[in-house]
């Protein structure tokens, strides 16, 4: 059974349950495994041709241990995938001779988040009906996060779930796949903010020791391992339809948070054979900046046509940052803490070359993802979201440099979710998909907040129902 510690090494060891229940460690730290579940020789190839269900129960076991008997895990994911609007689940469309896109917006709420999210909603559910439990979910969306974490949370008997979005900073797409929800244990709140705020005020509930035993928080943030586990699984399904083992696979990946291009790096480290990681940034290019110079310089958010990666705090970098400071957690602290009282850290230039092995960088401005977005209608036919289009310009200059490897671009968004800027750029309107075709039409419910640690604790703690059960 694999094992979890915190990136700041003062928190408590946890199994798989115990992870998926904290999200954040006690320490402010995330939690990684104390030594990375390998492939077997031999494994990986057994697994091709394996449905997608079938191989996240493999994966997510390799994580859950015995904790998670088997034949439970499998029926887990089969219902978890069930409903995805495509057979393959998340399906690869050859765009050039080395170039694919990976389609992860078949899920409920459009977006590659429901990948993870729908296994962990009924992974919650399972944990905590064997502990007779109950738990509050709290989260930070810049855009897709909290759609999907609401969906998957939705009417669970056990589970409350409170998304903080930034007032203004999400589609009109994206609100409203919060907001028309209708589920009374989901509740979806705009803070008069950025989302590095909405972040900052989850990890301050999570940091309030006597409010988080209260209320029982978790997260469905990739904070929250338990979401990196099921992210790991599209990297691997792509890998397997291209070939490998037996020929390397790049990625290429459109990202804020990092959650989701740490993932790809997680499936790496098991030995899954990746050449390149590209990161693709708009231009709150915090990341891009990084790799390029070993320094990590905070800078204000600029709102762009690609708003959920409008981020200049990447909470999932700090798992990279544990694993290039040689998994020193004092280190990884240190370095963290001068981030927050200096804006700026940065890290040697022989810890940077480590990274430069496996990953590139890119930015693209709003004009950029115009051109890209209307370059790829016009060559290839199909309509692809900003976010998307940020994957695919970096994909393509990782083409060109090495035109033996396939790279897969992460479609990580339905073009519908930002109808203006795909019409603007590529000359037509995308539509919603025919379940949730009438979203425009339907009531919203939220509620608005200002950036104020009390309120927002406030009202967590009025719609809780653990903190009921607890009194």
């Amino acid at each position: 059974m694999t094992h979890f510690i915190s990136t700041r090494g003062r928190a408590p060891t946890l199994d798989f349950p115990g992870v998926l229940l904290t999200g954040l460690a006690e320490d402010g730290g995330l939690y990684v495994p104390d030594a990375w579940p390998g492939f077997a020789e031999g494994e990986l190839a057994s697994l091709a041709g394996s449905g997608y269900a079938a191989l996240a129960a493999d994966i997510v076991g390799r994580f859950a241990g015995d904790a998670i008997d088997a034949e439970t895990l499998a029926a887990i994911t089969r219902t978890a995938y069930s409903g995805f609007g495509h057979p393959a689940v998340a399906p690869l469309k050859q765009l050039d001779d080395t170039l694919w896109l990976m389609e992860l917006f078949h899920g409920p709420t459009l977006a590659f988040k429901d990948y993870a999210l729908q296994l962990v909603g009924r992974l919650f559910d399972h944990v905590l009906a064997n502990r007779g439990e109950h738990m509050t979910i709290v989260g930070a969306t810049s855009g897709d996060t909290g759609s999907a974490g609401m969906e998957a949370c939705r009417d669970r008997e056990r589970l409350d779930v409170i998304i903080l979005f930034p007032k203004g900073r999400v589609s009109d797409v994206q609100r409203r796949l919060m907001t028309t929800l209708g589920a009374s244990n989901a509740h979806a709140v705009a803070i008069d903010g950025t989302f590095d705020d909405c972040q900052d005020l989850v990890k301050a509930m999570f940091n309030d020791m006597a409010f988080r035993h209260e209320l029982r928080l978790s997260a469905v943030n990739s904070i929250n391992f338990a979401r990196i586990a099921g992210q790991i699984v599209y990297y691997v399904a792509a890998a397997l339809a291209l070939g490998s083992p037996g020929r390397s696979v790049s990625f290429a990946v459109p990202t804020g948070n990092f959650g989701n291009v740490y993932a790809a790096y997680a499936a790496r480290t098991m030995g899954l054979p990746i050449a390149r990681l590209g990161v693709a940034s708009n231009r709150n290019d915090i990341l891009d900046r990084f790799f390029k110079s070993g320094s990590m310089r905070m800078e204000p958010v600029v709102p762009t046509l690609s708003p959920a990666m409008d981020i200049q705090v990447s909470s999932n970098f700090e798992r990279l940052l544990f694993e290039m400071y040689g998994r020193s957690g004092t280190r990884t602290e240190a370095a963290l803490a001068q981030f927050r009282s200096d804006g700026e850290f940065s890290v040697t230039p022989e810890e940077l070359y480590g990274c430069r092995d496996v990953f590139v960088s890119q930015r693209l401005d709003d004009d950029g993802i115009m051109r890209t977005i209307a370059e790829v209608a016009a060559t290839t036919g199909e309509t692809v979201d900003p976010h998307t289009a940020c994957g695919i310009s970096v994909a393509r200059a990782m083409a060109a440099a090495d035109p033996k490897t396939p790279v897969v671009a992460l479609a990580c968004a339905h073009p519908a979710k930002f109808p203006d800027a795909v019409e603007a750029a590529a000359g037509r309107r995308p539509g919603l998909p025919a379940a949730v075709a009438d979203l425009m039409d339907r009531t919203e419910t939220m509620a608005e907040l200002p950036n104020d640690l009390r309120a927002v604790q406030d009202y967590v703690r009025h719609h809780s129902r653990a903190a009921a059960v607890r009194a």
